[in-house]
Parts: structure tokens; sequence; C-alpha cells
């Protein structure tokens, strides 16, 4: 599913169960103590994802612990992503020397709950939807909407290390599998990203990849 959106010298990981054993470092595994079956769950096969990804690039496989905003910590030479919802887990990395930064999200593909589309969209955005929802019906729009702000989060702080929050970005989806995420931030190096995204079964999937410059 990943790999429809992301190009090939991008690693890719994908996992829709948590039945495969995954061995922590002792640094993950004091992130969760305390924590319920399901995260833990979430957490190491979201970890299993990205380190098949690093041996695919040719990288020592690490701990991936949070850095200050919950974003994961990569090895030096290496950008990345990683997702979960329920049903999926994925990771995408690629090496700096080629990508600037990836952003990926995974949602359940259904209707956002009740009153989350007002909180995240802007009126711009909102005006976008009865004609998203007249190019393809069977769309999730909002759900849709929600990822792409994700995944726009994701690309933008480990460039920027600035917060960027729902009414920062305003993002054109198009019925074509592509959406605009152009920044309102003053100020910043950051205009906007191209991404895609992608539909299948019960999961909504987008992706941001930037080359490097």
């Amino acid at each position: 599913m990943l790999e429809q959106l992301l190009p090939p010298p991008i690693a890719a990981v994908e996992r829709y169960d948590d039945e495969l054993p995954v061995e922590l470092f002792p640094e993950e595994e004091a992130l969760l103590a305390g924590a319920v079956p399901k995260r833990k769950f979430e957490f190491g096969t979201a970890r299993w994802c990205a380190r098949e990804a690093m041996k695919r690039l040719g990288v020592e496989p690490v701990a991936i612990l949070p850095g200050p905003k919950r974003e994961p910590q990569w090895p030096p030479e290496v950008v990345g992503s990683l997702t979960h919802c329920s049903g999926y887990r994925a990771a995408a990395l690629a090496l700096k020397s080629g990508y600037q930064t990836i952003g990926i999200d995974a949602e359940p593909h259904g209707p956002a709950p009740k009153g989350v589309l007002e909180a995240i969209a802007l009126p711009a955005e909102i005006r976008r939807m009865p004609g998203l929802k007249v190019d393809d019906p069977k769309i999730c729009w909002d759900r849709l909407l929600f990822s792409a702000k994700e995944s726009t989060y994701k690309a933008w702080y480990p460039v920027t290390q600035r917060w960027l929050g729902f009414e920062d970005a305003d993002i054109t989806l198009n019925a074509d599998g592509t959406f605009h995420s152009r920044i309102l931030l003053p100020g910043t190096p950051i205009a906007g990203f191209h991404g895609r995204w992608l539909v299948q079964g019960d999961i909504v999937i987008t992706a941001i990849a930037v080359p490097a410059s």
C-alpha cells in the first residue's frame, strides 16, 4: 500500500497485524513501563517496520526513541516517518543524501467523529468539501484531510523544529490521489508540500516525500 505512494529509493515497510515477535531495545522497553498491551503491540510492530527499513538502506538498526515533540529520532544519516492505526503499522525511511524529509500517516477510512472537521479545518478547506464529495462520494474526505494534516506536520517538524498547528496549513485535496499543503506561517523556509493519498479497504494513508535539494 505505502509503496504505491513513495518512490523506490525510499524503504517502505508495513504490517497489518502484531503477530510477529518484536525484540525491543532496553531504552524502548523503558518507555513502555505501565503501558497497556495495545500500546505495546503497536509501538513494537512500528519499530519492527522501521528496523526492517533500516536494513534495506544498509543502516545498522538502532533504538528509535521519541524526541521533544514525540517525533522519532533516527540515525544521523536517515530521515523517516512512522504511523499506526487499527489494523495497520508502517515506516518509511530514506537516506538523507537522497531525501530531505518524509511524512506518512494512516487512519481508519470512515467518517471523522462529530466535531473533528470543524476543529482541524480552515474555512477554505470546509468550503471545498462539498465539491470533493461530488467528485468521489465513496471517499471520507474529512478523515483524509485529517491524515494529510498529520503527514504535513510529520514532514514539517524535522526540517524546521517548529510547531505546526492544524490552522497553519491549508490543504487542497484532489480526487486524482494527490494533495498540496500550503504553509501559512510567516517567515517559513518551506512554502508547502506535495503529497499523495490512497484508500484501500478500511485504511486511508497519506504520504509526503521531499527530495534533497
